[in-house]
């Protein structure tokens, strides 16, 4: 267990390294001293989770990479059909109630977007916080790496944007959604 911790402790440390930010001033943000601090990173005993939650969202990383020292590569899909849920290819990592937590919390602007048919096909992207999309008119396929989700007006769907993903529209009119991303 012991061997655990100090890994957990070395991983708090390499996150703060790599993203460039002094003990001092991590100590100072989570409002602990200099050696408190230290001892964490040093034996990884004692870390409070919400010091751990303060650096993963802050430095853009999934709690569990920092807990568990690995991503996973997608968390959950969740598809509402019209108003009805349905769970569709359960990853390890989120769960609904977790990702609509974080939305309640942490919400950029939401853009409506217009699809149309003659647009190209769509161009995989990827980026961090979660995502969720909600089909005003129309529909669109959102397609990702590996597999393609048709959701068609009034339905929606939450993922974690980390994996590559795009949309296109179905049919002949253009189609229209709602995107959130939660950083």
């Amino acid at each position: 267990m012991e061997e655990n911790l100090k890994e957990l402790g070395m991983r708090v440390q390499g996150l703060r390294e790599a993203c460039d930010v002094s003990r001092h001033t991590m100590a100072q943000e989570l409002g602990v001293d200099i050696d408190t601090y230290r001892a964490w990173e040093e034996t990884g005993v004692d870390i409070p989770i919400s010091a751990i939650y303060h650096m993963a969202t802050k430095f853009n990383v999934d709690l569990a990479e920092i807990l568990t020292g690995t991503a996973p590569k997608l968390d959950t899909y969740h598809v509402v059909r019209n108003g009805e849920g349905i769970d569709v290819d359960r990853f390890p990592g989120y769960q609904y109630e977790d990702l609509a937590w974080r939305y309640a919390r942490k919400i950029m602007q939401p853009l409506r977007v217009v699809l149309d048919p003659a647009d190209d096909d769509a161009e995989l992207v990827s980026h961090g916080g979660q995502e969720f999309n909600y089909v005003v008119d129309g529909s669109i396929t959102l397609v990702f790496q590996d597999r393609e989700i048709v959701l068609n007006a009034g339905d929606s769907i939450y993922f974690n944007p980390n994996y590559p993903h795009g949309q296109r529209c179905n049919g002949d009119a253009p189609a229209t959604f709602i995107t959130i991303i939660a950083e």
